[in-house]
């Protein structure tokens, strides 16, 4: 009766006689609700209950039980139950409650889905690579997830911190909360504090309004420090405090702020020999490197280099709306010996070069174009003997002319890296460009 009624509304129906001939079909269907009596020839309700939590813990379970057994219906509540239905059943409330089940798995449903799309679009990463120190970096960001110490990720250039501390953050219980990223070696000294910590109205000539600073907008969520290695001495002493206190002052202001703020923390740098040249505070590393984790560079996981170049491949070919691409063996082949000193971001801008180069559906060690990169900053700068033998002429005019220019604009960077000793300020106003556009072009050409 119940099941000709359930059909006549659209709904398929799978029967099952006692408790474990349920849990099988629970197990093979999948159903959207389960409707259960407490007493079966085997088993009881109470068993199917329990497995159908098990196998999906949001999968609605009404059960239905005589009038004078409603205090074990309500135990079934207790046990997780949606809801109870007194025999004999009323073919019009079952249906209405049947619909409600079904009207609430479809909110649970849909509710992760919007939740996983905001994740998304909130930066939520996709770690690819399956090399043993990959995984273990991966069984320690979810240790370190549950918690609210202070992480400190270490590793070279171009490794992907960020996309590791969007990790932690998305994986944490503040998820929901706020991810606010900075990079401190991006922003002129003067202004990082303001930067860092907002200021008050008036507190220096421009400033008209009140402004909020990191900090404050990473309340309730995560704060990424990124270069935190290239922290002026000046403002040690400040974020020690901020991250010891969870308290601090804006610019101008007098009135002590407190916020609730997981620091996230990244370096290229070694901390400890710079805490050694007393170029940075010991008591500052210590408290940063509470919980440390080494981010491995490409080439000491070189099976993840053909992996992540595929997943370029096809994200690239899905932006550029271009036919998918095959990576040809002698290229696959070309990228396993590269040593990739700016790792994976310049994997990724050698992908996205190859895929716009790419004419026919197969990438070939031309279009890589990895000869002109040298093993390291002082062979690329040094190495001047033939250039115009190093450079690919295929393709069209413009193809050329980009690939020429990308290779003069590559070299006098590290040119004037190397007089600036290292200093991407003083590099910056060699080359009469901007700290921000200088920045930037050292990470579209992989540069450390």
């Amino acid at each position: 009766m119940l099941r000709h009624a359930l059909e006549a509304q659209g709904h398929a129906v799978v029967e099952a006689a006692d408790e474990p001939s349920a849990i099988e079909q629970i197990q093979q269907a999948r159903p959207a609700v389960v409707l259960t009596d407490l007493k079966l020839p085997v088993g009881d309700g109470f068993g199917v209950l329990r497995a159908a939590k098990e196998i999906d813990p949001e999968l609605p379970v009404v059960v239905m039980t005589a009038y004078g057994s409603i205090q074990a219906a309500v135990t079934a509540m207790k046990e997780g139950a949606m809801d109870f239905l007194a025999k004999p059943v009323d073919p019009d409330h079952l249906l209405l409650m049947v619909e409600r089940a079904i009207a609430q798995r479809r909110m649970l449903t849909d509710y992760f889905l919007l939740k996983q799309e905001l994740a998304e679009r909130r930066g939520a990463p996709r770690i690819i690579g399956e090399d043993p120190k990959l995984r273990q970096v991966s069984q320690q960001l979810h240790r370190a997830a549950g918690t609210d110490t202070t992480v400190l990720l270490e590793g070279e250039s171009g490794t992907g911190k960020e996309l590791f501390a969007r990790a932690l953050h998305v994986l944490s219980p503040r998820a929901d909360g706020p991810f606010v990223a900075i990079n401190c070696a991006a922003i002129p000294e003067n202004l990082l504090e303001t930067e860092l910590f907002g200021h008050e109205k008036g507190a220096f000539t421009g400033a008209s309004a009140r402004k909020p600073g990191k900090f404050e907008l990473a309340h309730h969520g995560t704060l990424f420090l990124d270069e935190i290695g290239d922290l002026p001495l000046s403002l040690q002493a400040k974020i020690l405090r901020a991250l010891e206190e969870k308290r601090f002052e804006r610019v101008g202001g007098t009135v002590s702020l407190q916020v609730d703020v997981r620091v996230v923390a990244a370096t290229n740098r070694n901390l400890k020999a710079a805490v050694a040249a007393r170029q940075y505070r010991e008591d500052l590393y210590f408290r940063l490197s509470v919980f440390p984790i080494l981010i491995p560079p490409l080439r000491d996981r070189p099976d993840d280099i053909p992996t992540l170049a595929r997943y370029f491949i096809e994200r690239f070919c899905r932006d550029l709306n271009k036919r998918p691409l095959i990576l040809s063996p002698a290229a696959e082949d070309e990228l396993r010996r590269y040593a990739w000193p700016g790792n994976v971001r310049e994997l990724q801008n050698c992908i996205e070069r190859a895929a716009i180069l790419t004419e026919g559906d197969t990438i070939h060690p031309r279009h890589l174009n990895l000869s002109f990169h040298g093993g390291s900053l002082a062979a690329a700068v040094d190495d001047d003997a033939g250039p115009w033998s190093k450079i690919d002429l295929s393709g069209s005019l413009a193809d050329a002319t980009r690939r020429a220019v990308a290779e003069v604009e590559r070299r006098k960077i590290e040119r004037a890296l190397k007089e600036a000793a290292g200093s991407k300020g003083r590099a910056a106003e060699i080359l009469q460009v901007s700290y921000k556009a200088f920045t930037t072009k050292l990470k579209e050409h992989g540069i450390e």
